[in-house]
């Protein structure tokens, strides 16, 4: 189950989170992908055709985005992005000191780079970690109510690291978390690399109890190419793609009952590689450090329409 714990952290207050939090998988969708070759390279055509491809209707009209076009060696743009760090476990007992050194976060080549790497290092604070990483957020920079969130992102191939495209709630600092309500749009299950999750928390259904969706690939993994993670989200309702394909969709009849439906106020947007604690190998592969998380995208968007069949 996800908590807040741990050190206050500048502009985002005590938010941690346990490896439960992200969630279960309570239902397995089985679903057919159909995975673009155009995923699997990253020309300047093929870029154009994946943007064409993303946006699923005329009604969408782009409200925010980071393209991570930065000279290399940038840090992530600080109008945009906030840098956390830290090396509490942030509730979940994760192993990794979250840093904000160009070894762990930069923009390289048109995309964010997040390394996961395994070394010795001492915080500030004085807490000392065998691996780095990090994480980003768009807190007091951007936030958006309803709309599609939408990344394309290639996975890291390692069974303890663990990559989130997820949202929060604006007001977590003073509501609490799961009051303030998480949305998981992807996060890697690290054993099983074929698969993500879909989750959203909320009062009374979150950490172990968090309502979950699992998509499958039908061949390969998400590490070896770029795939496009959406939520598209209204009023009561959210939906999950992969590549354009819905898998799963949550609305206030999926909560237990009584149980507050939380998603009606702005949330904001964030990424991180987290590196779990020692887990069985259940899926047969190792993890060699560094193991690299890119972002290709993440673009947000609005609807034009009220009468969009959307929502």
């Amino acid at each position: 189950m996800r908590m807040f714990q741990g050190p206050p952290i500048p502009g985002i207050g005590r938010k941690v989170y346990t490896a439960m939090s992200r969630g279960r998988a309570v239902s397995a969708v089985a679903a057919i992908a159909i995975v673009f070759s155009g995923f699997l390279c990253s020309t300047p055509q093929t870029r154009a055709a994946i943007s064409a491809a993303s946006k699923p209707n005329a009604d969408w009209v782009l409200s925010w985005q980071d393209e991570f076009n930065g000279p290399n060696g940038a840090p992530p743009d600080k109008a945009k992005w906030v840098t956390e760090t830290g090396g509490n476990g942030w509730g979940n007992g994760e192993l990794q000191y979250y840093t904000s050194r160009p070894q762990n976060i930069r923009q390289e080549n048109g995309n964010l780079v997040i390394d996961a790497i395994e070394e010795k290092f001492t915080g500030p604070d004085g807490v000392e970690r065998d691996y780095t990483s990090a994480r980003v957020n768009t807190r007091g920079r951007f936030s958006q109510k309803y709309g599609r969130f939408e990344a394309r992102i290639k996975s890291p191939a390692g069974r303890s690291v663990w990559p989130a495209f997820w949202l929060m709630g604006d007001d977590f600092s003073t509501a609490g978390w799961p009051t303030c309500g998480e949305i998981d749009v992807m996060e890697g299950i690290g054993p099983l690399a074929s698969q993500i999750r879909g989750s959203i928390h909320g009062p009374g259904y979150s950490g172990r109890d968090s309502l979950t969706s699992t998509f499958q690939l039908p061949s390969g993994n998400f590490s070896d190419a770029f795939h496009i993670f959406a939520l598209e989200w209204g009023p009561d309702i959210l939906r999950f793609y992969v590549d354009g394909k819905l898998y799963a969709t949550k609305t206030p009849a999926d909560l237990p009952p009584g149980e507050p439906w939380v998603y009606d106020r702005p949330f904001f947007v964030l990424f991180d590689l987290a590196v779990r604690s020692r887990t069985p190998d259940i899926s047969g592969t190792t993890t060699t450090f560094p193991e690299r998380m890119l972002v290709d995208y993440v673009r947000v968007y609005k609807q034009t329409k009220k009468s969009s069949p959307y929502f």
